[in-house]
């Protein structure tokens, strides 16, 4: 009898120990959510006259009508207000995202480009080529933002230029090919430090 006692208290401690394991996880579950619903409801600030989101790839596509000459990544003198005051609206609207410790964001600034739909060779495009232009669009856009004083704060936000070239989810198809000359903003909460440890 008293090693059946035994046996049980010993089961009931195990399974204390393990429903107060779970439990602590899913309260940093639930806290991980909660931050990102806060991160998510920030962000609908973005929507209106320089941003609209896009709900099928959860991202956000600059308004700002660009018109990149063909292969070029120089960014026009009549696109660089519009731009500027999309970058004022994306610094605003981040800035005032509540400050958590443990939580950085990623900031991916991505370029895009567009083929011309009528070369007959379209479908043998170079793709690196693609992805370099893209890139150095939006590093032209970043270093835009970066000369008229519009800089996140490195302790929180982590800038990643990227470019998805003449490929990538949520392209305009046919006629609408030279929609693709546009830029891309995502932000992204991550749980954890980002970069090297102090």
């Amino acid at each position: 009898m008293t090693t059946l006692f035994v046996v049980m208290l010993v089961l009931f401690v195990l399974s204390y120990k393990m429903f107060q394991d779970n439990e602590d996880k899913l309260k940093v579950q639930l806290e991980q959510l909660r931050k990102i619903q806060e991160i998510e409801a920030a962000l609908k600030g973005l929507e209106g006259r320089y941003f609209k989101f896009d709900p099928v790839n959860k991202r956000h596509e600059l308004k700002v009508q660009t018109r990149f000459d063909p292969n070029s990544a120089i960014i026009k003198e009549g696109d660089k207000v519009g731009l500027y005051n999309a970058g004022l609206t994306l610094k605003r609207i981040i800035d005032d995202i509540k400050e958590d410790q443990g939580v950085k964001y990623l900031v991916i600034i991505e370029g895009m480009a567009a083929r011309d739909p009528y070369d007959p060779n379209f479908h043998i495009v170079r793709r690196d080529y693609g992805y370099q232009l893209s890139y150095n669009r939006a590093l032209a856009l970043f270093n835009l933002w970066q000369t008229r004083n519009i800089k996140f704060d490195e302790k929180r936000f982590e800038i990643i230029i990227a470019g998805s070239g003449f490929y990538g989810t949520g392209r305009y198809r046919g006629a609408n090919e030279y929609e693709n000359k546009r830029f891309l903003i995502q932000v992204i909460p991550k749980i954890g430090k980002i970069g090297k440890n102090p």
